[in-house]
């Protein structure tokens, strides 16, 4: 099997090293120079790793690695960069990539890393990833975009799930209109933020007691939305 690689690096010299290296042992590398265009290739094409630098125009790593979870939660993310504070490292992780090195490297730990976490998606396609999640008496199943409760079934619309999936992995943290515009939108014209607050009031409806009187789907004036759950 030839692995396909995506590396996202702005700094020309270094992309160019890291892609002669990889492509010597044998992966195909396709290359980004921003984080709009790292999203662009993701969507439209096939990768096994993602390589991200988080100081990236356009975008910033921390973004796109978000935008990449709520899509495909599987396929190994590895963070390069010269953000090197344990406060960083503990969101880069905390947000979905799968390993985190700084910058200056060892071109050889590198090559290893890359090659213990292609080892490790092979191994993990046989168990696939848990993607549900339980609110009050509804169930959600982010595979099939579907809730349930009692007797009822809802189909989500595919940006629906996208935000729903993203505010609960965001859970009892307040995320900004912005945020969720560039991460659940990405590289695509803006909706309103007005959009976001339709979203809102489909949820309350489909989890809310009383969605007059919100206890899981919160707004937060002037900033943005939270997703309460008091007992995780």
């Amino acid at each position: 099997m030839k692995y396909r690689i995506l590396l996202v690096e702005d700094e020309p010299s270094l992309c160019d090293t890291i892609k002669l290296n990889l492509e010597l042992e044998g992966y195909t590398v396709q290359t980004a120079k921003d984080g709009k265009s790292a999203l662009k290739s993701f969507k439209s094409e096939r990768f096994n790793l993602i390589i991200l630098d988080v100081m990236l125009p356009e975008m910033d790593g921390f973004t796109v690695c978000e935008a990449i979870r709520l899509e495909n939660p599987e396929i190994p993310v590895l963070f390069l960069t010269a953000k090197n504070s344990s406060s960083d490292r503990v969101y880069g992780l905390k947000i979905g990539a799968d390993d985190y090195l700084t910058k200056p490297f060892n071109l050889e730990e590198l090559l290893l890393r890359v090659q213990n976490l292609l080892r490790r998606s092979v191994k993990s396609l046989d168990s696939p990833a848990v993607s549900d999640y339980q609110i009050g008496e509804a169930k959600i199943n982010f595979v099939s975009q579907e809730i349930t409760k009692a007797n009822e079934t809802i189909h989500l619309t595919r940006k629906e799930a996208l935000l729903l999936k993203l505010l609960i992995e965001r859970r009892n943290e307040v995320v900004s209109r912005e945020h969720i515009l560039e991460t659940v939108w990405g590289y695509d014209i803006y909706p309103s933020t007005r959009t976001i607050d339709n979203f809102m009031v489909s949820f309350r409806k489909y989890f809310e007691t009383d969605p007059g009187n919100p206890q899981y789907f919160q707004s937060v004036r002037g900033i943005g939305y939270r997703f309460v759950d008091a007992m995780k």
